[in-house]
Formats: C-alpha cells, structure tokens, sequence
C-alpha cells in the first residue's frame, strides 16, 4: 500500500502538469477539447491524491513501524480516534492532508461549473492545480509521507501528549479547510482579470466559497480556543502566538471581504478592494503554513524545526507577484462605477469596518513578524508578547463590536439626522441600560462596562431590525408572530443571517471581557481536608489517586467545590505521564456555568509530605465566549441557505436542462 501510495503521489504530480498546460493551452486556442482534458487531469489528480491518502491511513492502522512517519507519530498503544488524527499530527501527514482538501475542493468547483463559467474555468483549473502542483513537489521531494527505515522498530515514539485530545481530531481538519477553501475564490479571481470577465459573475459563483472558508475559519479559531483552554492548563484560550496569529489573520481579511463585497453588488464600488481583500486572504493562508512549518518561529502548536520555510516563501512571493500583476493590468478597468455619498451611510460604516478588521489584521502580523525582522536585521530576537496585541487590538475591537451595531441599521447612500434618531434610540438605551446592568452586579472595570454596554447596544441594534421586519409581515400579511418571523429569515437568509452572526460576535466579546478583566487566580499547596476560598467558591482537597494503564500512568485529584457553605460539586483534574514520549501533561477540570467557570489545574503531587499543588481559576462569563461561537456558526449557516431567487434560479436551470436533454433524445 505504502509504494501504492508514493506512485500515486508521482502520477499526481505528472496529471497536475499536464492539467495546468492542457487548460492554458486550450483558453489560449479556444478549444474544448483541451480544456476538458485538463478538468479530466484535475479529476485524476484528486483520485491518485485519495489513494495516497489511503494508503497513509492504512499504514498507521496496522501500525507498520518501518514508515518512518508511523514510527514518528503512533504507537502500538495509541488509541485508535488518534491514530487517524495522526494522519495531521506531523509535518509530512499535514501537507497531504492539505493537498487532499485542495484537490477535493478543485474538483467540487469544476463539478459545480460544468455548465457555466466556461470562460473563467480553464483559468480556474490552472490555478487550483498550480497550488496543488506546489504541494505535490514537496510531498514527492522534500517531506516524502512513504518514506521508509533502514530497519524495522518494535514500537512507535507516539503521537505529541498535547495533542491526545478529542478537539484535536476536528480541530486541525476545520481550520485547513478554511485555509483551503480561501483558494476557491482566489482562482476565480485570477481566473476573472486574466480574462477580463471583471463583474460580478466571479463575485456570485464564489460567495458560498467565501463563507464557506470563513465559516470554517471561525470554527477552527474557535476550537483552537477551546483546545488551548482544555490542554494547555494556564486558564487561558489565547495567548496570541504566533500560529494563533496565522490563524486569525486570514479571518480578518475574510470578514472584511464579506462585508465590502456587498457595496461591490449594491453599488458597484470598492472593486479593487474586493480583488485585494481575496489575494490577500489567501496569501495569508500560505504566509500561516509558512510560519508553522518553517522554524522561524517557536510555538507550540508548530511543526519541528524544517528546511520547507525558503520554499513557501517563494511561492508566496510568485503567487502574489503573478496576482499583483493582473490586478496593476487590469486596473484601468476596476474603476468603481459609483462614489461614496455620504459619510453616514452603511457604505462608509462598511469601509470603517474594512479599515478596522485589515488593520488589525496588520497589527497582528507586524506583531508576529517583528522578533524574526529584528533578529535578522539586528541579530537580536525582540519578543512580542500579549501585551503589544492586546494594546493595540483591544481598542479596535472595540470600534468594530460598535460597527457592528452601526451597520444593520444605517441606512444606504445617506442617513438623515431624523431616521439616525429613530433608528438608534432603542440600540442606545438598551446600550446603556446594560451598562448599569453590569455595573449594579458588581462589575467595575471601565474598559469592560464599555465593552459590554455595546454588547447591549448590538443586541439592540439587531433586536429592533427583528421586531421591525416581523411586525411589518404582521400587519401586511396577517401572519402569526413565528410564521412572520420564519419567513421573514427565509426570504432574506443573507442578511438575517448575518444578525444572526453578529449576536455570535457579541457573545464572543461578553465572554473575552468578563474572562479577561474579572479573571480570579490562586496557587496553593494543601494537605488532605485543607481548603481555600477563591471568589464565591471554597475549594477542598480530598484525596489523590493513581491509575495507569499500557499507554499512560495517571494521578487523579478528588477536589471538592463549596457554595455558600453547601457542597455543589466534585472536580477532578488530572496530572497524566505518557509512556512513550516519556512527557508530562495536565488534564484540567472545569466547572462551567453562566456566571463564570471554575478551572482547577492538578500541578503536582509530593509524596513524601501529602501536599498536592493546585492552580484554581475562576473566570466570569467565560462560557459565553463558546456560547458566542456557537451562534456564530448557526448564524453562518443560515446565510448559506439559498434565497427565493437562488432557489428559483436554480429550478429554472433544471428545466432548461431537463428540456435540453429531451431535445437531444429526440433528435437521437
């Protein structure tokens, strides 16, 4: 299976070349034949990649320790659920997983546009397959995933402790498809200024591409979150690293098309920005492979130390060389239509919105890249640490959480001083009246009562345009209050669902600031029945117990949770030693409410004098960071459904398709 999957690897290589001329050459004559071909090498491309895939998945099963990947990532004794999530756990396993989304996704698009799009296609595939190309060389050359041993070991070194954990096995996977997916749209976009199809057309055909790799991009953030919170036992979620950083700089990026684009289809502006915003999402993708993979940086969540960075950096610097091309060619022909009206109107609470989420995105990754710039230019690495971030970041995060509660409401071209007045009379007070709300409940901090008062304010904001459009179906089409409100989502499930995202976003930052500005922290040592008080909490040392097994050995604390005198609760946090590795980890326990999780962290055990060192947090309103999340993806969702006109459009096509065929059979 294993030389099954390496020859496979080699074909790939050889159909994604021949793909790539075949569909060049075929636009460049104008004939279908050859652009077909091409897509027919795409399609191949994908096959050969899935076996090689299989073959990987295979090795690792039946654990064939003389691949020397299998040897470096499982063992004998690793559970099964993390031998399959070993296939992403190594640098070599990663990339072809990589390669596989890609080659999946490629042929998804072309399945989607066998009928339409035909200009574009051939670009289409050239792109997608120049990627794919890029991969492959390094699967086939440098990070061979077959690669075998002298000799045959009799056990694996076992997969890294930090990632035996079940979010491991859906996280990795959900921010490469949101990498991935960003790919889609930048074809596309190549596709449409190498042929000069500059309208919406590629705008259209690749939405649900762009939400698709944002959607996917917030769930990996998310779940990235939450991994770090559950694994890494400091009682935190982010600490802006250098991978988080190249997680979420292409989120940013991606939300900021996401809102720009749609000045682009109301009013034809922002065309340049549009085609910039793409290129650089993807670019971003590519620059966070980069940074994992190329040992420029420390972090705990990157790859070992590798000779690939010189590699991806000159495929960055071709891809965005080759897109900047097309875009300073193409440029005479972007020109927006249409001018912006009016500084108070939702097209310049959009731009605002753009200028905050690419400058902070901006900020991040200057923050990221500065040690790496300051050790080469001065031969010193200057750390940045959270500090510098949240300095800079926090505030415009907080400009965006208002923007987010100025958009849905703001009218389009230009805004009156009356329907300002009428439309943010309620957002404001409801605005206020959460402020006071927090602050009657004991919450001081300034910074967090403005944050959480526009939390009430895009609550509001996003209430009001609710009640306002259910209340007009009410009234014109005599619907009951849920029917109104159902049908009001389904015809407009863009735009509602975007509301719906935005109360997402809200949450999050409830949950960041509460966690962030109220967080209680002690480390204390106690004996067998001492206690301490955290907070509303008393917290009680029972016992500890040990437990082991062929792959782990295992201390088990017996934490006891008081409330008001009354006992709520036994927490049991874990300190865990790996066999194999040979490596300590932390299994922490938390006790999760509305109000606030207590997070309690097993330090150590000394046998000799009893004492077990507990690290015990409590952070407030920290569930509603995942609260946030959650809605955050249903929101999404809901935007992906298809419209009245997209469901029609979509009939109309079947029945031209329909009676296309019928005319075909009847003239066979």
């Amino acid at each position: 299976m294993t030389h099954l999957g390496s020859l496979a690897l080699y074909l790939a290589f050889l159909l994604a070349c021949y793909a790539i001329i075949t569909s060049l050459f075929g636009a460049s004559r104008r004939h279908s034949g050859w652009i077909a071909s091409g897509e027919h090498a795409a399609y191949a491309v994908f096959g050969c990649v899935t076996m090689a895939v299989i073959a990987l998945v295979h090795a690792l099963l039946i654990r064939d320790f003389n691949v020397e990947y299998v040897s470096s990532y499982s063992s004998s004794t690793l559970p099964i659920q993390y031998t399959i999530a070993a296939l992403w756990g190594g640098q070599k396993g990663s990339l072809l997983f990589w390669t596989f989304i890609l080659t999946s996704f490629s042929s998804i698009v072309l399945f989607q546009n066998q009928a339409r799009n035909r200009e574009l296609m051939p670009y289409v595939t050239a792109t997608l397959m120049v990627i794919t190309l890029f991969f492959l060389g390094l699967l086939c050359s440098l990070t061979p995933p077959f690669e075998r041993l002298a000799f045959t070991p009799t056990e694996g070194s076992d997969l890294n402790p930090l990632l035996q954990n079940y979010w491991m096995t859906i996280h990795p996977p959900a921010l490469y498809l949101g990498y991935v997916s960003a790919s889609v749209p930048f074809a596309f976009a190549i596709a449409a200024l190498a042929t000069g199809k500059l309208g919406d057309v590629w705008i259209r055909t690749t939405r649900r591409w762009a939400l698709t790799s944002w959607f996917f991009l917030s769930i990996g953030n998310i779940l990235g979150g939450r991994w770090a919170y559950e694994v890494l036992g400091w009682g935190g979620y982010w600490a802006w690293d250098p991978v988080e950083n190249a997680a979420i700089m292409p989120w940013f990026t991606a939300t900021a098309y996401l809102h720009s684009v749609m000045i682009q289809e109301k009013k034809n502006m922002l065309k340049v920005w549009n085609m910039t915003l793409v290129i650089l999402t993807f670019s971003l993708t590519i620059f966070g492979t980069f940074l994992t993979r190329s040992g420029v940086i420390s972090s705990v969540h990157s790859f070992t130390q590798s000779g690939l960075g010189p590699y991806f950096m000159a495929f960055l610097i071709f891809e965005m060389c080759v897109a900047v091309a097309l875009l300073l060619y193409r440029l005479p022909e972007l020109k927006s239509e249409n001018e912006l009206d009016s500084m108070f109107s939702r097209e310049a609470a959009f731009l605002l919105n753009n200028w905050v989420l690419v400058g902070l995105a901006f900020a991040t990754f200057w923050g990221t890249v500065f040690p790496v710039l300051s050790e080469w230019v001065r031969g010193v690495k200057i750390t940045v640490g959270p500090p510098f971030f949240n300095k800079v970041n926090a505030p415009l995060g907080v400009l965006l959480l208002f923007l987010s509660g100025v958009g849905p409401i703001i009218a389009w071209r230009k805004a009156s001083i009356k329907s300002l007045r009428r439309n943010f009379a309620i957002p404001v007070s409801v605005g206020i009246l959460a402020g006071v709300c927090f602050f009657a409940l004991g919450y001081r901090n300034y910074y967090a009562i403005v944050v959480l008062s526009l939390a009430g304010f895009v609550l509001g904001t996003i209430f009001s345009e609710f009640a306002r459009g259910t209340y007009a179906r009410k009234v014109m089409l005599r619907e009951s209050a849920p029917q109104a409100l159902g049908r009001l989502v389904s015809k407009n499930p863009r735009r509602y669902g975007g509301y719906v995202v935005h109360i997402g976003v809200m949450l999050m930052f409830i949950g960041i600031a509460g966690s962030s500005f109220f967080k209680l922290e002690k480390q204390i040592s106690l004996q067998q029945g001492e206690s301490v008080e955290i907070g509303r909490y008393r917290v009680q040392y029972a016992d500890i117990q040990n437990k082991e097994d062929a792959h782990i050995a295992t201390q088990v604390a017996s934490i006891n949770v008081f409330l008001d005198g009354h006992s709520i609760d036994t927490m049991y946090p874990e300190k865990r030693f790996y066999k194999r590795q040979q490596q300590p980890a932390t299994e922490v326990a938390i006790r999760p409410t509305l109000r606030d999780d207590l997070y309690i962290v097993l330090g150590g055990y000394d046998e000799a004098s009893g004492l077990a060192t507990l690290q015990i947090f409590v952070n407030p309103l920290q569930s509603w960071l995942w609260i946030g999340g959650i809605v955050l993806v249903l929101g999404t969702c809901v935007t992906m459904m298809p419209s009245p006109a997209e469901r029609h459009a979509s009939a109309l096509a079947r029945s031209e398709n329909a009676l296309a065929s019928d005319s075909v059979i009847e003239r066979t």
